[in-house]
This record gives C-alpha cells, sequence and structure tokens, in this order.
C-alpha cells in the first residue's frame, strides 16, 4: 500500500477487476505475499468463519482452491458443486438462492454461466460476494493470481511484455487480466483468431492506457515476450459447433516452437489445457502453469482474510 493511500476491503465485494484502482490490486499483491507462508503452516485467523460456494457451473481449481484457502486460515466450508444439486433445479432463482444460503455463511463464492450474475448476487446478498467466473464476461480472483504469479517470477509487472494466446472473446480469463494489466506500465499483444479476437469493449478500454497489438499468428511473437500467455479454446463457449470446428487447435506451443524465446520467458495458462501446450513444454524453465494453482491458494487467503477484516 502506497504512503497515504486508506485501503479497507472488509465486508467489500469481488465482482470485476474494473472496481479496483492500482493500488488497491498492490495492496492485494503484497497481502497475499505475506501471507503465503500460513498456506503452508495454516492460520486460524478465521476459524468460526463459514464460506459458501456456489457453483452453478463445473469448476475443479477454482472451487477446490477457495475452499483449501478457507480451510488454511481455519475457516470452513460449505456449498454445491453444480446447479443440479441445489434447489435451482427444483426451479429456485438465483436472488432466493444467494438470500437463502447467506443465512448460513459470511462471505459468498459464485460462479455462474451466465454474465452479470455475479454483479446480480451481490444485488441481494447481504455479506460479500466473490465472483467465481461469470460466463465469459469476468474472473477477477484469476487476475490477480496472475498478476501475483508475474511479480513472483518477474520481480515485477511495469516494463513486461505480454502476449495473450487463444480464445480472447470468450475466455473470461483474459478479460479480467487485461483490465487490471491496464493500470500498469506494459505491452500487450494479443494472438486470436480473428473469430475470437478481443472482445470490443474489453479492447477499447485498454487501448486508451497501453500499447496493443493484435495479430492472428504468434510468427515472431515468442522472442519477443516475457509472459506468453495461453488459454485453451472453448467449445462450452460456442453456440455453433462447426465454428469451434474452425478454431479448434489454432496455436500449439511446444518445445521446438520456443527454441528463440528469451531465457527467462514465463508460460502461463489458467487451466485446463486441452492440446494448446505440449507436454515437453511442463519440464522447460519456461512453464510456470502449475505454480499458478499454489499462488491461486495464497490470494484467495488473501482475499478472504482481507474480506473478512482479519487483514487490513
Amino acid at each position: 500500500m502506497l504512503a497515504g493511500v486508506s485501503v479497507n476491503f472488509e465486508g467489500r465485494d469481488i465482482i470485476s477487476i474494473k472496481d479496483f484502482s492500482l493500488e488497491e490490486i498492490n495492496h492485494i499483491l503484497k497481502t497475499a505475499s505475506n501471507i503465503e507462508p500460513l498456506a503452508t503452516k495454516g492460520s486460524e485467523m478465521l476459524r468460526g468463519k463459514i464460506l459458501a460456494t456456489l457453483f452453478f457451473e463445473p469448476s475443479t481449481r477454482t472451487r477446490l482452491s477457495f475452499e483449501s484457502a478457507m480451510h488454511k486460515l481455519g475457516g470452513s466450508t460449505i456449498g454445491f458443486a453444480e446447479a443440479e444439486m441445489a434447489s435451482v433445479k427444483k426451479g429456485e432463482n438465483l436472488a432466493d438462492t444467494v438470500r437463502t444460503v447467506e443465512s448460513y455463511a459470511d462471505v459468498l463464492a459464485i460462479r455462474h454461466p451466465l454474465e452479470g450474475a455475479a454483479r446480480l448476487a451481490a444485488e441481494f446478498a447481504k455479506v460479500p460476494v466473490i465472483n467465481a467466473g461469470s460466463g465469459a464476461e469476468e474472473h477477477p480472483t484469476q487476475a490477480l493470481l496472475d498478476l501475483y504469479t508475474m511479480k513472483k517470477e518477474k520481480g515485477k509487472i511495469d516494463g513486461l511484455k505480454i502476449a495473450f494466446v487463444g480464445d480472447l472473446r470468450y475466455g473470461r480469463t483474459v478479460h479480467s487480466l487485461a483490465y487490471a494489466l491496464s493500470l500498469y506500465k506494459v505491452e500487450l499483444y494479443l494472438v486470436s483468431p480473428k473469430t475470437l479476437k478481443m472482445r470490443r469493449e474489453v479492447l477499447q478500454t485498454i487501448k486508451e492506457k497501453i500499447p496493443v497489438v493484435e495479430k492472428t499468428t504468434l510468427d515472431k511473437i515468442i522472442p519477443l515476450v516475457d509472459v506468453l500467455y495461453v488459454t485453451r479454446i472453448q467449445k462450452e463457449r460456442f453456440p455453433d459447433p462447426a465454428e469451434y470446428a474452425k478454431v479448434k487447435g489454432s496455436y500449439r506451443i511446444d518445445a521446438q516452437s520456443l527454441s528463440e524465446a528469451k531465457k527467462d520467458l514465463t508460460i502461463l495458462h489458467p487451466l485446463p489445457r486441452v492440446d494448446e501446450i505440449a507436454p515437453d513444454v511442463d519440464n522447460t524453465p519456461y512453464a510456470r502453469y502449475f505454480q499458478q494453482v499454489w499462488n491461486g491458494i495464497v490470494v484467495r487467503m488473501a482475499l478472504l482474510a482481507l474480506i473478512l477484516g482479519a487483514r487490513k
């Protein structure tokens, strides 16, 4: 936190990365760095507190990461992993689900296939709501853990050249991360098929703040960048299977394709991957996507501690 800047997260919703200033994001990253030792040895700072995970859409990493973070801080978790396991199947609307579950918990983490669902939930909830992924819109906690990973690996964020590769239209992780990176002094390369270009509203916002280059091929990009952020082509987001078939496998990063990369290149991926990063990349010094998983626990620990008032 910068001198003279007051930051207060207690009771606050985490809906969009656009809701946060650079100072607030840096405060979250600093809190995560300070709290990381507790991810190994544990803590009781949230003892008696309950996190409810409302996942209306399948998830492995995000849901387990939130639950692990809460348990490592001494708290407990309740919730469901898909809508079929909740009263939604009986016809209950989102507002009623939220107003019911808030009686059982101190904070809600919600994932929903519809854009705007997390913000709607926050309007009805009296306890803090964390957006754990809303349709193809945003995924703010993923952006924060991505920033944390970059800072850990590179020692800084300002001055980096970063390339996003893959599905930039439906990839909610890159939307949130692009908004966040636009607050720093970075150069951004956007590599995607023409049909999967970055959403117009995201592009318009970030282009006003940082240099942005759009490409359809990786040609000459890899040797330029410090961070390569790879995303999968998301089949489940496509309204037309034929359109998915046209772009499936558009990009594939393998060890050979990295022959001209910078020695300290960092490769990130929000996971799960399909075929966009070959297994032979896993054992290179560039691969940091599994470290991202650990960093996700750390950052979510920091957010829970801040929101529930255990850390200032």
